[in-house]
């Protein structure tokens, strides 16, 4: 188990920034499930959906970004959580790029490769390991992406999510597994006990021209075309307050 503990270069959780967040929260004073809990929440929510420069890149640095997707948002949460004594794991997949359509547009998703790297984290609570995912969406892009497609019901996929019924998507933690992409797996690479092991092992099939172009154009427009979508709700309920005089 102790495994499941280490500090690695990438779960940084010795960082300054990164104590400093747990002292002040005070999560390591709590019972394992509350800490798993609160800890979860706060990486799904105040952590926004968004597209870092890569996916290898410190808990500190996804942090300071204040965004990430499901393999930086899990580096942040399972540095978080081995910080407070909380055992946890990296499970490894690949899913397909169509899950991605409609974040990523035009010639962007058409330079994306097929078999896109994913991950989720396995976390340890009184002896059962529970496989959470939907960390990865925040309640806000969530909720203005069922407004903005109009599906609330029913099997989805697309804008960074694949779930089997939108109407039936569990994206809290209370001693359960929670999904948001686990529809749009296509192949297992494995449980890893860290995602250093994780990343050495693989990497988005791309090319070096690619991953420039992702890292320095295609994630920007990305991560607009998201905040878009996210923004829909403010929208929508400030044209109804000013309708309403409020």
């Amino acid at each position: 188990m102790n495994d499941h503990l280490n500090r690695t270069g990438l779960l940084d959780y010795d960082n300054e920034n990164i104590q400093h967040l747990i002292l002040e929260k005070k999560w390591d004073k709590l019972p394992p499930y509350e800490c798993i809990r609160i800890i979860y929440t706060f990486v799904r929510d105040e952590i926004l959906f968004g597209y870092n420069t890569d996916d290898a890149i410190p808990a500190s640095r996804v942090l300071r970004d204040g965004y990430g997707q499901c393999n930086t948002k899990g580096i942040l949460f399972m540095a978080l959580l081995r910080a407070c004594g909380i055992p946890c794991r990296m499970h490894g997949f690949t899913i397909d790029k169509a899950l991605q359509k409609g974040a990523v547009t035009g010639l962007i998703y058409a330079l994306a490769p097929n078999d896109i790297v994913h991950s989720w984290v396995e976390v340890c609570l009184e002896g059962v390991w529970y496989e959470l995912e939907a960390f990865i969406i925040d309640k806000a892009y969530l909720d203005s992406l069922k407004r903005y497609t109009g599906i609330c019901e029913g099997a989805f996929c697309g804008y960074g999510v694949a779930v089997s019924d939108m109407s039936r998507v569990q994206t809290d933690f209370d001693r359960n597994n929670t999904y948001i992409q686990s529809e749009g797996i296509n192949n297992d690479l494995g449980v890893f006990d860290d995602p250093d092991m994780f990343f050495a092992a693989h990497s988005q099939p791309l090319s070096p021209l690619k991953k420039f172009i992702f890292s320095h154009l295609a994630r920007h427009l990305m991560n607009r075309n998201v905040k878009r979508i996210r923004n829909r709700t403010a929208q929508h309920i400030g044209a109804y307050k000013r309708r309403r005089g409020q």
